[in-house]
């Protein structure tokens, strides 16, 4: 079978996220423990499982995604990178709809070859801080919410060099987010260079990724929040991870369209 690591929401190699993608032939799914293994030995943040529908369906493919611990709901840069994957082969005429657990979700390869995905709005609701929060991230946050229906805790804080020195203790993330019922923390800023209007960092330990450097999937929570806040629905985020990631966002209505780039690092066959 063949297997492929693609950098996600990055123009340059060994920088944005990488996401390992797998695609199918048409048929039945592998068995579910055999994907849990594949993405555990892949042990990245996600790797991604698709498989061509019979024409007449509502999508073209399915689409499923896994961290090295458990089957996501949802995954913006391993949909890139399956969308980038299937480009390369030929497979999709510039657009493609993926069947998912989070519904229809559509990508599409622009005349640059830059990738735009069409997502549901998570939609932020300011909460009171859960308790022990400022310890388990090590700094005061100013504002705190919940995206749903991803379930990902948004905190806000004063700067950008907030979230870039954050140090949060993983193992008290994990009891944080269990308790509460969370997926995962994400910690943002407004951004002091003037080309991004936004930082933000990601942690999900209790799914297997302690922290995660692009997350697609966390800006449909962080567009709404700062569309609101900056007073406009077109914005440029950065993550702020050590690898680093663009992710170039439109608000529209109950979708969110992110956009960006992908780069395939390795081309090879799984054996097993």
């Amino acid at each position: 079978m063949r297997i492929r690591i693609v950098d996600a929401f990055t123009d340059r190699p060994f920088a944005g996220n990488p996401a390992a993608v797998c695609l199918l032939a048409a048929g039945p799914w592998p068995d579910e423990a055999w994907m849990q293994q594949v993405a555990a030995e892949m042990n990245l943040s996600e790797t991604a499982f698709a498989r061509p529908l019979p024409a007449g369906e509502d999508a073209d493919w399915d689409l499923r995604w896994f961290t090295p611990a458990v089957e996501a709901q949802m995954c913006g840069h391993a949909t890139l990178a399956t969308t980038h994957a299937m480009a390369a082969d030929g497979l999709l005429g510039g657009k493609v709809r993926f069947n998912s657990r989070s519904g229809i979700l559509v990508a599409e390869v622009g005349a640059d070859q830059a990738i735009t995905l069409d997502f549901p709005v998570s939609v932020p609701t300011a909460i009171e801080p859960p308790e022990g929060l400022t310890a388990a991230l090590g700094t005061e946050p100013s504002e705190v919410h919940r995206t749903d229906p991803l379930g990902d805790l948004l905190v806000v804080v004063e700067d950008e060099a907030t979230v870039r020195s954050a140090t949060p203790d993983l193992a008290a993330l994990v009891e944080l987010t269990r308790a509460n019922g969370l997926r995962g923390t994400i910690l943002t800023a407004p951004a002091t260079a003037a080309e991004y209007d936004f930082v933000s960092r990601f942690f999900a330990p209790a799914q297997g990724i302690p922290e995660d450097p692009v997350t697609g999937s966390a800006h449909t929570g962080l567009t709404p929040y700062w569309a609101k806040r900056l007073g406009r629905d077109r914005l440029v985020g950065f993550q702020a991870s050590t690898r680093g990631g663009v992710v170039h966002v439109v608000l529209a209505g109950e979708r969110v369209y992110l956009t960006g780039r992908a780069v395939t690092v390795l081309d090879g066959d799984l054996t097993i």
